[in-house]
């Protein structure tokens, strides 16, 4: 509700009232929206709860298999193929997947399906013919309203968290805040990924999850033994492989440009 609002707010300062109207009157680009919408929502949920639920560790396992799943996705959907290193690649990431879920006694639902909503979240906006700011600002448009209902069923039967007395008017600051935590990046990603190489863009991709992995070992005192450690380890190996191979490809091309 909160990333719905600010992102409007800021689309309207920046691009007058006109821009709701832009995708509206494309009815499969905003048909698309409203999908994308959905599984963004998903996965922000699902997200959220396994935060509260002390399961930081495994979310950030999801979002260190998602540059991946991207890959096979991108063999699966759009017939793209993958060099030998890309294939060494995920083949050490579902080794991982395979580790964690026989070894270390769960299968690791929460992270393949923050990887998979996420993944298909990125497939349906490479589809969308659309800006990235105005995009997200539609796809929470479309969710605000399921939202908003949603929450005050929640303030009906006494669970909600908004202008309680319980929790203090600190608590509406974070949830207000949190929203602009949610917006902020995604904006500025949309114009950093415009400026900067993707290559690079990718290797920093992973400094969300590194954190989130140590906030959850060292912050929250999840558990982290030696079975999880070795799946990491594998999907770790599968991502320097997969970060190493994009980088000499990416060399290669500039090289190629400048001969």
């Amino acid at each position: 509700i909160w990333c719905a609002i600010l992102v409007a707010a800021f689309l309207t300062i920046r691009q007058g009232r006109g821009w709701l109207r832009e995708i509206l009157a494309q009815p499969r680009l905003a048909g698309m929206l409203a999908i994308s919408g959905t599984l963004i929502a998903a996965n922000w949920a699902l997200y959220v709860w396994a935060v509260n639920s002390g399961h930081v560790v495994e979310t950030s396992l999801g979002y260190f298999i998602n540059p991946l799943l991207n890959v096979v996705i991108g063999v699966v959907f759009l017939r793209e193929r993958l060099s030998v290193a890309q294939w060494v690649a995920v083949a050490l990431a579902a080794g991982g997947v395979a580790w964690l879920t026989f070894n270390y006694g769960s299968f690791p639902w929460i992270a393949l399906c923050l990887a998979g909503s996420f993944a298909l979240y990125g497939l349906i906006r490479k589809f969308a013919a659309v800006e990235a700011v105005q995009g997200l600002g539609v796809e929470n448009l479309f969710v605000f309203g399921p939202a908003v209902l949603a929450l005050a069923w929640f303030e009906s039967q006494g669970g909600g968290g908004f202008f309680s007395l319980r929790w203090g008017g600190w608590t509406d600051v974070l949830l207000v805040l949190g929203g602009a935590l949610t917006a902020i990046p995604l904006i500025c990603f949309a114009y950093a990924v415009r400026r900067v190489p993707l290559t690079v863009v990718g290797l920093l991709q992973y400094i969300g999850p590194t954190l989130q992995l140590l906030l959850g070992v060292f912050f929250f005192g999840e558990a982290f033994g030696i079975d999880r450690a070795a799946g990491f380890g594998f999907i770790w190996a599968g991502l320097a492989v997969f970060a190493v191979d994009g980088y000499l490809r990416s060399r290669r091309r500039i090289v190629a440009q400048q001969a």
